[in-house]
């Protein structure tokens, strides 16, 4: 076996035309898919999709994503504040670990997202 990357990442909600509202309006991502008439769709991050499925449609009990999608953006801080100003509430501070910037958030239904920018070198 020969896993060449990964497709798609699965992301959990309880309303999926509210979750796609929020990962478009909000997120300015694009909606490349929707799963036919079940309630689902993936949204295009540049290297990786994110496909939003609504739990019950597939017979799954919700439950959140408490580990987080890191979205790669170039200014961590223009990003939170363009966020903020679209009422996203951003959990604690900015982070700045020696090697990144990281700000967390989570989406309609709790799942957590970051806004994420490397800035040291990949061999730090």
């Amino acid at each position: 076996m020969n896993v060449n990357e990964v497709d798609f990442v699965a992301v959990p909600t309880r309303d999926f035309e509210k979750a796609a509202e929020f990962y478009v309006d909000v997120l300015g991502l694009e909606r490349s898919k929707r799963w036919g008439e079940m309630p689902a769709g993936e949204f295009e991050t540049g290297n990786l999709t994110l496909a939003v499925m609504q739990s019950d449609g597939f017979g799954m009990e919700f439950s959140a994503h408490k580990a987080p999608i890191a979205l790669q953006v170039d200014d961590v801080e223009a990003a939170r504040s363009e966020l903020e100003e679209k009422g996203v509430e951003f959990n604690g501070d900015t982070m700045d670990t020696g090697v990144c910037h990281m700000a967390f958030f989570g989406d309609l239904d709790g799942n957590t997202l970051v806004l994420h920018h490397r800035y040291a070198p990949p061999e730090a």
